[in-house]
């Protein structure tokens, strides 16, 4: 017999205390019709949906058929046994969780613990009192309640990742194509003038960045020499750095920043500060971003060896020369785009047979070991010494090696750039 007050008028309150969408479909097992009934009933007038198994093997089918969510299962049956019910349904699985009421006449503490092995959620001991069968089934309407919207929350986070993914895929393919746009704008990496090579490392810290080295011929004697590096190192700087480049192309010498027309299809070479004025003016008030960049420009002479050099803001450019000593020259200056009118400094270096031009960006002398100690000029020159008998290409790989060791991989947190301008002097 149950005790306390009725379980039809309790169940039928406690569906009046709280709606849920989705009742979930009972499942009541135990060998004995009638205390089967005595469970079932008042839960179909409360309008539970009710099936009945009178053995733990039909519980078993009837559940998985019918896809179940809470059941109320007898400890003692035949076939299997409440907890090996409960066991079996756990091990399963589904995407649906089930809520396990075991019925027992059980009080011992042992027997508690290895129902709750087997993965019951709750207890009900026999006879059933109607209050304590109220309180079980609200907390299991809670608990699969929960358990209801996390599993949507799931499904809508899930959604969400594989948008986002989709979304990821595409940047990334664009990202890659953008990286290879760059990488072309160094159409080559490596030229030899006769009195003087040139080679140019680019290496970004991500699929883009915000640096641009490179070079071009003024005259039969001129050289330009350029190192640029933007604001940033994300997609806006390296749409600044494609822009720049359109600015120092031969391709186009009416649209070469560095160079002036004097008539027909003849050009001159500017100073070296007067190109970098030209770009201040160019960012300040034609481009007008929030964007700024720093930029050592050079006019190197191939018949002379003398380089005629602006450095604004960019890091201090180096000469090795044929002994393998290190010096560094400039004056600093100020970053291109931050103040407009901007004037700048040149300087001039002559170079002798053998020496040779390091324009680098300031992801090089500014990488971290692991202590976070930087790279700095000190260290660069070190670097250039180790490597004197090295040249051309193989020395700037090199000194990406060195540097990636240094740093402790080759995952850098800053653009890497270099032009290196190496002086044979004039030929015959």
């Amino acid at each position: 017999m149950i005790r306390g007050a009725p379980v039809a008028h309790i169940m039928t309150e406690a569906m009046g205390e709280a709606e849920y969408a989705h009742p979930p479909r009972i499942l009541v097992a135990d060998d004995s019709r009638a205390q089967r009934m005595l469970i079932a009933s008042p839960l179909r007038r409360a309008g539970f949906e009710v099936f009945e198994a009178g053995d733990g093997g039909e519980a078993l089918d009837l559940v998985r058929a019918e896809n179940l969510n809470l059941v109320i299962s007898d400890w003692m049956m035949p076939g299997l046994t409440g907890p090996e019910l409960c066991h079996a349904l756990r091990e399963a699985g589904g995407d649906t969780y089930i809520y396990f009421i075991l019925l027992t006449s059980k009080n011992e503490r042992a027997e508690i613990a290895e129902g709750l092995e087997h993965g019951a959620d709750d207890f009900l001991t026999k006879p059933v009192n109607g209050d304590e069968l109220r309180a079980r089934i609200k907390a299991g309407l809670r608990i699969l309640d929960m358990q209801r919207q996390l599993t949507e929350k799931n499904r809508v986070i899930g959604e969400t990742l594989e948008e986002v993914q989709r979304l990821y895929d595409l940047i990334e393919t664009d990202l890659r194509e953008a990286r290879k746009l760059q990488q072309a704008l160094m159409r080559e990496r490596y030229r030899d003038f006769g009195p003087a090579q040139v080679s140019l490392l680019l290496h970004n810290s991500g699929h883009v960045g915000g640096d641009l080295v490179g070079y071009f011929r003024a005259s039969p004697t001129q050289l330009g020499l350029y190192s640029i590096d933007v604001s940033g190192h994300g997609v806006s700087s390296a749409l600044m750095t494609a822009r720049l480049a359109g600015h120092l192309s031969t391709a186009s010498p009416e649209h070469n920043i560095a160079l002036q027309p004097t008539g027909g299809d003849s050009y001159r070479m500017l100073p070296p500060e007067t190109v970098v004025a030209r770009f201040n003016d160019l960012m300040s008030k034609v481009i007008q971003t929030d964007l700024y960049c720093t930029i050592a420009f050079a006019v190197a002479d191939l018949g002379t060896g003398i380089v005629e050099m602006t450095q604004a803001g960019h890091p201090y450019p180096a000469v090795q020369r044929a002994n393998g000593n290190v010096e560094f020259h400039g004056q600093g200056g100020l970053p291109v785009g931050l103040i407009a009118g901007a004037t700048y400094d040149r300087v001039r270096i002559a170079l002798e047979p053998g020496d040779r031009l390091i324009l680098a960006s300031d992801g090089l002398t500014e990488c971290p070991d692991a202590s976070g100690t930087l790279l700095d000029d000190e260290g660069l020159a070190d670097m250039l010494w180790r490597n004197r008998a090295m040249a051309g290409p193989a020395l700037l790989e090199t000194l990406k090696w060195d540097l990636a060791r240094y740093h402790g991989n080759d995952r850098f947190p800053d653009d890497v750039s270099i032009v290196l301008y190496e002086y044979q002097g004039p030929s015959g």
